[in-house]
């Protein structure tokens, strides 16, 4: 054989050992991406060959597939439309799923592990196995309440979020955002007008296909003062702690003075601990953040939740809705001491802090708690097609910001506040309730954003529900007030006392 053949030999050689390695890698490294692609047309259109599991709550299905004469065998089916449209999501045809369609896809569609043995068996029996269903720990009421009380708020608000959850376990009770949408024709079989509705929606500047819960943060103004009460009492303030207030506060450096809501509240010279977050007053609080520091301040945040990237909420074993980071922003001049102006503003929640509605619940729900902040989830069990249990929720601790006495004092001092002070909205008759109000700056001209946190404990003592209420842009004398109205009453649903 002569040189001109052997190169050639040994160039197609070395060719098709690529190509058998290259198949290998497909086959048995990357075969798991390609079959879950969302630009896997093929493979989607054979999972509408067996029905997906059933998605629900209170046994009231929620996302269900229907049997059809078409090519494709089943039809997803969302009967509460806009309601539960954000924390579901939708399962289209031939683009990948969102929400917990997506985040349960494997188990909904059959194909997860812990369905093994259930195919194996319809393999001997000859039945076609279907997918896994997936119960929520949404409470029908309590979703229905927060629903029609954030749509048909008294302030006038067309865009915001609810979230309610037990404080014992992390249980998501209710999850709304406003506006919302219809997920079925997302999910019709029709490609062409599947797409034409996504558009719509997509282009739509209102971004109804946002989970303002989960995916938006706002500067939460007033309700960063449970936060600020929290670190006083750990540094050795009591409830009746007389603190600096007064009607008006220059911190050093700032260019105007940080005032109070109104000239009625926190007049004084000093105020307790107590009655400032009582009557939420903005001198007190600015004051103290800057005789505590920008480091403690920061440090306290995180301790609650702020800062973390990784929170998700759905199955505890991982996977769910992502939620987006709060975040306590920047607070340093630039030779990197602290900028008192700003850690003066970051106290009251203004500057750079940005939160989200789930973290406000989350905030609620440890007070209640004794300081244990448990880990939100959705996912409240995994059965199988004939029902049985593959996975149940098993509640788990996230942190421990607060210790149970600062828990005992945080929470005298939010009751009074619903008592007595900015949250008389939120009572709630034959429940003990206790919250913090929050209204925060949203940029010159614009209308601020109205806030509620509150827990409810029944006539037993225990704590039943924690919430949660957002509303965009309302006007100042509105907002927070509507916001505790409301969460009040998805509590009290929550709970199982109505709430309409």
């Amino acid at each position: 054989m002569n040189a001109p053949l052997r190169k050639a030999g040994v160039v197609i050689l070395v060719l098709f050992g690529l190509l058998f390695a290259n198949l290998n890698w497909v086959q048995a490294y990357k075969a798991d991406d390609y079959r879950t692609s969302d630009y896997n047309g093929r493979v989607q259109v054979a999972e509408y060959e067996v029905p997906r599991g059933v998605i629900e709550a209170g046994k009231q299905p929620l996302a269900q597939s229907k049997a059809t004469d078409g090519a494709l065998k089943y039809l997803r089916v969302y009967p509460e439309k806009e309601l539960y449209a954000p924390v579901i999501g939708y399962k289209p045809v031939n683009i990948g799923e969102v929400g917990i369609e997506r985040s349960e896809n494997d188990f909904l569609s059959g194909a997860s592990d812990k369905l093994l043995a259930d195919r194996i068996s319809a393999m001997f029996t000859g039945e076609q196995p279907g997918g896994g269903n997936v119960v929520l720990s949404l409470i029908p009421k309590a979703q229905e309440v927060a629903w029609k009380q954030l749509t048909k708020n008294k302030s006038g608000a067309t865009k915001g979020s609810a979230v309610a959850i037990d404080p014992r376990t992390g249980a998501i009770q209710a999850m709304v955002s406003m506006p919302s949408f219809d997920p079925n024709p997302l999910a019709s079989h029709d490609n062409k007008a599947a797409t034409a509705a996504y558009n719509e929606l997509d282009k739509d500047k209102d971004k109804p296909l946002l989970n303002r819960a989960t995916s938006e943060n706002y500067p939460p103004g007033s309700v960063m003062k449970v936060i600020m009460a929290s670190l006083a009492l750990k540094n050795g303030y009591q409830q009746d702690t007389a603190i600096p207030a007064s009607a008006s506060y220059t911190a050093p450096g700032a260019g105007k003075p940080i005032k109070n809501a109104a000239p009625s509240v926190c007049p004084e010279a000093q105020v307790t601990l107590k009655q400032a977050l009582t009557e939420s007053c903005n001198t007190g609080f600015a004051r103290l953040g800057v005789k505590l520091g920008g480091d403690k301040v920061k440090q306290e945040a995180q301790e609650w939740g702020f800062e973390q990237d990784d929170l998700s909420i759905g199955n505890l074993k991982g996977g769910g809705l992502p939620v987006a980071a709060s975040r306590m922003g920047e607070m340093q001049n630039p030779d990197g001491s602290t900028d008192q102006a700003a850690l003066a503003q970051s106290s009251i929640g203004q500057n750079e802090v940005r939160m989200t509605s789930v973290l406000g619940a989350m905030m609620a729900a440890t007070v209640a708690n004794g300081g244990q902040q448990m880990r939100p989830h959705l996912v409240k069990q995994l059965l199988s097609a004939d029902r049985r249990a593959i996975y149940n929720a098993n509640p788990e601790t996230l942190r421990t910001p607060i210790s149970d006495d600062v828990a005992s004092d945080l929470k005298d001092m939010m009751v009074s506040v619903v008592e007595n002070g900015t949250g008389t909205q939120a009572r709630i008759d034959g429940f003990e309730v206790g919250g913090k109000t929050g209204t925060a700056e949203n940029g010159e001209g614009e209308d601020p954003h109205g806030w509620f946190i509150g827990f409810a404990f029944d006539d037993k003592g225990q704590p039943v529900s924690a919430v949660c209420v957002m509303m965009e842009r309302v006007p100042a004398a509105h907002g927070s007030s509507e916001a505790a109205r409301i969460g009040g009453l998805i509590m009290k649903a929550a709970a199982g006392g109505g709430g309409d």
